[in-house]
């Protein structure tokens, strides 16, 4: 069986082909580059590079990998959550690629992507088992039972840790995306700053990041005096990591214990952050869970994930009748149908 996988949730245009065989045989990703100019994602620039780039890629992966589209059983493609003019571009392709080579196109919930890009790690765990997930767009805990059968158990009031992440960077004078670049100078920095950490001690597993962002704001202005000097950066760029990261594992770590769950995955573009891998480890290991991590190339946006959902669809449901009907769902839930 061979998956042909699309994501165009956001802006990264990402074309990948899984086998049940092989497992994924190539995965390629075209970062927009456009957006760092404007400090975050713009939506109609990002839609555009979407449809500039994506036949492009298809054309590149099937060449690489010598398959032609008679080959391919299906066309697995993100239709939600996400932008929905960027939505619209993957799923157009693959409506179009199923009417003229009368492949069938399974519609994929990208939240649903990351949880199960877990099982395309070496080291995976059981069901049941909770999954953060955390990224630009979404901080989320998932109890995830088996495929397919999910539970919502906390999520962002608010913003994500990616945004919040992205957005103070952007004060400090980072260029977007600037998560990678606040955690490579938070080496170099000391908790020289308290920062807090909202509603991490509330009875619930929800998190909340705006009045974290906010209370930086104020911190930056107060100091702007300091703003250009390299150290003030790091130091900045260390309490913000440390902050954040506490709260994540603080809420997972309450999950664990609460629902009597011995495994937790980490997921999302965050999921990179070593940081975070190292508090996450050390903490399961106090309380005698286990720990599991995306690669760290599968952790931001990717077709990879996607293809991989759709074999696992393909697997539960083999006939798909031919549906071209352009549909997408830029708020879907990962426990709501299509």
């Amino acid at each position: 069986m061979i998956i042909l996988g699309i994501e165009t949730s956001c802006d990264e245009t990402s074309i990948s082909i899984y086998t049940k065989k092989k497992g994924i045989i190539i995965n390629e990703i075209y970062n927009q580059k456009i957006h760092s100019i404007y400090g975050g994602v713009v939506p109609i620039l990002a839609s555009r590079d979407h449809s500039k780039k994506i036949i492009f890629l298809i054309k590149k992966v099937l060449k690489k990998k010598k398959i032609k589209f008679k080959k391919i059983n299906a066309i697995a493609f993100t239709a939600g959550p996400g932008l929905p003019n960027s939505l619209l571009i993957g799923t157009t392709v693959a409506k179009t690629l199923e009417l003229i080579y009368k492949i069938p196109s399974i519609p994929i919930n990208h939240i649903e992507g990351h949880i199960m890009s877990i099982m395309l790690a070496k080291k995976k765990p059981l069901f049941p088992f909770i999954s953060l997930v955390t990224s630009g767009a979404h901080t989320l805990l998932v109890i995830v039972y088996k495929y397919e059968k999910y539970k919502i158990i906390g999520h962002s009031l608010d913003d994500s840790a990616g945004e919040t992440f992205d957005k103070i960077g952007n004060m400090i004078g980072l260029k977007y995306p600037s998560g990678k670049k606040i955690s490579k100078m938070a080496k170099f920095g000391k908790k020289n700053f308290n920062f807090p950490k909202p509603i991490i001690n509330k009875n619930n597993f929800c998190f909340s990041f705006s009045g974290l962002k906010t209370h930086v704001y104020y911190f930056i202005k107060k100091n702007i005096k300091n703003i250009n000097k390299y150290q003030f950066k790091c130091d900045i760029c260390f309490s913000l990591e440390d902050s954040i990261t506490e709260i994540l594992v603080y809420k997972s770590k309450k999950a664990l214990l609460k629902f009597n769950i011995k495994y937790l995955s980490v997921v999302g573009g965050v999921s990179a952050n070593n940081t975070l891998r190292k508090k996450i480890k050390k903490m399961t290991k106090k309380i005698n869970k286990k720990s599991f991590f995306t690669k760290k190339k599968l952790c931001t946006d990717n077709a990879a994930m996607i293809a991989y959902t759709g074999y696992l669809k393909m697997k539960k449901k083999t006939k798909y009748k031919q549906n071209i009907k352009i549909k997408i769902k830029p708020k879907w839930k990962i426990n709501e149908k299509f």
